[in-house]
């Protein structure tokens, strides 16, 4: 929240003036400066969803973000699969700015299998159906505004988390290890034509 606050609001709030000063940061604000911000308020909010995270406080005063639910499946990364977050943060956004969303990134990184030259994805795409479900509840049942949804990726590429080629988050693979070895076909996998009707009918069909 504290950057949306500045971004969405205008101007910075007590809590971010409370968190700068125990940083011990001392904004330097010219005349004009308040104005200028005012007036530079965003138009929509996007941002970024892949998994939710269990965050607990430690006996020493300290915060782990790093635990397990019990009740999601994990990907191959151990990230959780949680479609009912997009949801929660959608809501929760929304109610906080009352501007409009746009989901820019939502994908599953996995290790996909080239077996017999095709690639059977049904994991990315119950990952994607899924969270475009609840996506579709928060537009249809709770009233937010959604600009738009992209999915992460449309392409495999090297994954900027890990450094991994391995980690595969596109509709279409590309022939490469991770030592940058291979021919570079692209085989579009079987996501890559259940996403194509997913567009066609604008979401109707997943």
């Amino acid at each position: 929240h504290y950057y949306l606050d500045v971004m969405c609001r205008g101007f910075y709030t007590n809590t971010c003036l409370a968190k700068q000063e125990q940083l011990g940061g001392k904004l330097i604000i010219d005349e004009g400066d308040e104005e200028i911000l005012r007036k530079g308020t965003v138009d929509f909010i996007g941002f970024s969803y892949y998994f939710s995270s269990i965050v607990s406080y430690q006996r020493d005063g300290s915060i782990n973000a790093k635990g397990r639910n019990p009740y999601l499946e994990l990907t191959d990364w151990r990230w959780h699969i949680d479609p009912l977050g997009l949801r929660v943060a959608l809501n929760e956004l929304y109610d906080r700015y009352q501007i409009p969303l746009f989901v820019v990134e939502n994908g599953l990184g996995s290790k996909d299998s080239l077996e017999d030259g095709k690639i059977n994805d049904y994991y990315r795409i119950n990952y994607l159906r899924s969270h475009l479900r609840e996506l579709s509840k928060a537009i249809n049942e709770d009233g937010i505004e959604v600009l738009g949804y992209t999915s992460w990726g449309c392409i495999d590429l090297i994954s900027a988390s890990t450094g991994e080629m391995k980690k595969r988050y596109g509709f279409v693979y590309v022939d490469m290890d991770e030592n940058g070895q291979g021919s570079l076909k692209r085989i579009p996998k079987k996501s890559f034509y259940w996403y194509k009707e997913v567009i066609a009918s604008n979401g109707r069909t997943l």
